[in-house]
């Protein structure tokens, strides 16, 4: 490893990336590296003047307030999710009669964390700082492996040179070493620190630290693996690569051609290329790579059938998607719609009621939730539905409102997406069932209460009164359920204007499964609380599954739930429910399955049931999933090898995680399990495991795995340190590296499981 550092890239480690990116001749780059006085915004009346720098390693943002004495903060470019301009949140939308659009923009960050609304004080200036930010990004979403490793030495090395003289003594590497989770006695530290430090100046700058980080991260685990496959030891020539594709990676098309490429893409050594080989080098290059990891990349884009009927997609879903924090008084926002949909979520949950000035809101009703108005609500959806999916969005309304506010409702919905709205069926003619989401493409659908069904708009059936009345019977208030607080079942009044936007997600009450075998229609949508949910799954699987073949059902999270808390929406999918809405703004258990399950298919928010959950004849019960046609049972191999540079949890400077795995299987009920690997003490930073959990798995279509390491605490409960969730239909067997997530679900580099997986069936 160490050759192919020392000459090109030791003066990375000191000046940043800075040199490898042009970033010398950029002018936006330059002015940044000068800084600039800025407005940070929190609300109209929060507005404060902040100084703000790129530091010289070019990753990092510094900025502090003008007062003498107070603390400066920083944060990463690669926090930075996107950068929007002009009046394009709340904050600055609540102030843009005081300071232009071109003068204001926003850096999103990854996760959970609040927006940085900035002011300007040109248009000038804001541009050098939106186009700097851009230029940044691209070019970290542009680098490969190797800079990558670069980048994370260089960053050790200036957090760890306290004295800022461009070198590191002894003492200063072993602070290092705590930073980084290694618990390594003083005495093989010196010994790697007096190997490392060629030039015997007692100190380690440049090459000579570069030297130091190899020896400290050296795999010893993935080298056993290399000299398994390799003839003389030294490198894997095409046919050794081939033979572990073969054998370990299970790879079946055209191994020849692959190993070629992986030769050219991961190699870093010219002459070993020449001789069309592989070094330990380029080998683990490879393994830490998007096709070394544990996803599988044809898995990555969409390749699913888009054009099945809608109630044969899971369909990622948000519930009370304008809440960014609980349920009781808990802060409203659009942000809470946008964040939803950028991460692909295609159904989002609007609550309204009447407002003053005639003007419809959105908050949780009956609670101290602050609201915002429907309009903005509607703006935001419409700006940014299909910025990450092309597919249709769902409007979940759940209206409160008078027949008047009603109209303003449709109103805005009309006027503000235009286009987008779906307002008739597709062709025109009464249609027989739901359309696929290729077909609804750029599409927003409403799905709420309709005076009639779809039939009578075709045969002139809707009578020409202003408003239908129905009976509010099923979601007067999500909590009314759980008696929390009772509403009269008035009749509500519905107004025509909105009941038109209605056309193939009617909201109805629910009966029975009987019932609606015999009436319903397939553009009729049912919700269901958890609770409701569970009992019907307890009572009647099968034809809860054979329900959702036909037509859409969403279910909801309990009333109970004011903290915001989620369900596991495993239990939901494995009955075939299409919208299992989920609370986005909490971080946890069902969450990461929800992102784990819609990471696949372009996380484009639509992906296709199993088959034996589509077709009505089939009677798939998840109770009992030995009985289905075509029944093939898996058994799943894990062997945990290591772990590679574990975030710390605790921040006090001594303390370092003592590692263990948890293997989750989420599935079918007879599929659900946990096994565990031993505690590592004392090592974040390389812990080593090799232990094998293996699973049977009933239902492998409808299995989820989730990867959780925690730092093990006998008296008390175990710390999250990191996660990372995936189908299994989605797994690569063999040699993988897990990039672990953190709570939030953002990555977490260079943070890793190393792992061997094999699924076999069970004979």
């Amino acid at each position: 490893m160490l050759s192919t550092f020392k000459q090109k890239h030791y003066s990375i480690v000191v000046g940043g990336f800075s040199t490898n990116l042009g970033i010398r001749g950029d002018d936006n780059l330059q002015s940044m590296l000068v800084g600039t006085v800025m407005r940070k915004i929190k609300s109209r009346t929060w507005k404060k003047q902040r100084y703000f720098k790129l530091q010289d390693d070019c990753m990092t943002i510094w900025y502090k307030s003008k007062k003498a004495g107070k603390p400066h903060s920083t944060f990463s470019v690669t926090d930075v999710e996107a950068i929007r301009e002009g009046h394009q949140s709340e904050v600055l939308l609540s102030i843009a009669d005081e300071f232009p659009a071109d003068r204001c923009f926003t850096l999103v960050f990854r996760g959970r964390r609040a927006n940085l609304d900035l002011v300007a004080e040109s248009a000038d200036e804001a541009q050098s700082w939106i186009r700097g930010m851009r230029k940044l990004i691209e070019n970290l979403e542009n680098m490969g492996e190797r800079e990558k490793l670069d980048q994370w030495i260089g960053d050790w090395f200036r957090k760890a040179d306290k004295n800022n003289d461009g070198r590191m003594n002894f003492k200063e590497v072993q602070d290092l070493l705590k930073m980084m989770n290694v618990d390594m006695n003083e005495h093989h530290a010196l010994r790697l620190f007096t190997m490392a430090d060629k030039s015997q100046s007692g100190t380690l700058e440049d090459d000579e630290f570069v030297l130091f980080y190899k020896m400290l991260t050296q795999r010893d685990d993935v080298l056993r693996v290399f000299q398994e496959y390799s003839v003389d030891g030294q490198k894997l020539s095409q046919s050794d690569l081939e033979d572990f594709l073969r054998e370990e990676q299970l790879e079946g098309d055209d191994i020849q051609q692959h190993a070629k490429e992986l030769i050219e893409r991961y190699e870093p050594s010219d002459a070993a290329k020449l001789l069309n080989a592989m070094t330990f080098d380029g080998f683990l290059m490879y393994l830490g790579s998007a096709e070394g990891s544990i996803f599988n990349p044809q898995r990555r884009g969409i390749f699913q059938d888009m054009s099945q009927p809608l109630c044969h997609y899971f369909i990622s879903s948000s519930h009370n998607t304008y809440l960014m924090e609980d349920q009781l008084r808990g802060h409203s926002s659009v942000e809470g719609y946008i964040r939803a949909l950028c991460r692909g979520c295609r159904c989002v949950e609007v609550d309204c009621w009447d407002g003053a000035n005639g003007e419809p809101i959105v908050y949780h009703g009956h609670t101290f939730t602050s609201k915002i108005l429907f309009k903005d609500v509607v703006n935001a959806v419409g700006n940014y539905a299909f910025k990450v999916s092309e597919y249709p969005v769902i409007l979940s309304i759940e209206n409160h409102c008078s027949v008047e506010q009603q109209r303003v409702m449709a109103q805005h919905l009309n006027h503000i997406l235009g286009d987008k709205l779906l307002k008739s069926t597709l062709d025109g003619k009464a249609p027989i069932g739901l359309p696929s989401p290729e077909d609804l493409k750029g599409k927003i659908l409403l799905k709420a209460k309709k005076i009639g069904g779809l039939e009578e708009s075709f045969n002139g059936m809707v009578e020409d009164s202003l408003t239908g009345e129905f009976s509010d019977e099923d979601e007067v208030t999500e909590i009314d359920e759980d008696n929390l607080h009772r509403e009269s079942r008035s009749k509500q009044r519905l107004s025509k204007e909105l009941s038109d936007c209605v056309v193939y997600c009617k909201s109805v009450h629910f009966s029975s499964f009987k019932h609606s075998r015999i009436h319903s229609k397939f553009y009729e949508v049912a919700s269901f609380t958890e609770s409701k949910a569970r009992k019907h799954l307890r009572e009647a699987g099968a034809e809860f599954v054979h329900h959702n073949s036909r037509q859409l059902t969403r279910v909801y999270p309990s009333g109970f739930r004011t903290d915001s808390s989620n369900f596991n929406p495993q239990e939901m999918w494995n009955a075939g429910c299409q919208i299992v809405a989920l609370n986005y703004q909490t971080a946890g258990e069902g969450m990461d399955l929800n992102d784990g399950l819609f990471s696949q298919n372009g996380n484009c928010g639509y992906v296709l049931k199993p088959s034996f959950m589509k077709e009505a004849e089939k009677r798939f019960d998840p109770e009992t999933p030995q009985k289905r046609d075509g029944y093939q049972p898996v058994v799943l191999t894990i062997q945990v090898i290591s772990g590679q540079q574990l975030p710390k949890v605790n921040i006090k400077e001594d303390s370092i995680v003592d590692p263990l795995v948890r293997v989750e299987i989420h599935g079918v009920p007879m599929d659900q399990a946990k096994q565990e690997t031993r505690y590592i003490e004392n090592n974040g930073f390389n812990p080593v495991w090799y232990d094998t959990l293996r699973f049977t798995i009933h239902t492998p279509e409808l299995a989820m795995v989730r990867f959780v390491v925690e730092d093990y605490d006998k008296t008390s409960k175990n710390d999250f340190v990191g996660q990372y969730t995936l189908s299994l239909s989605c797994m690569q067997q063999g040699y993988r590296h897990i990039h672990l997530l953190s709570k939030d679900g953002t990555s977490i580099p260079p943070s890793s499981l190393f792992v061997h997986i094999r699924i076999t069936d069970l004979e």
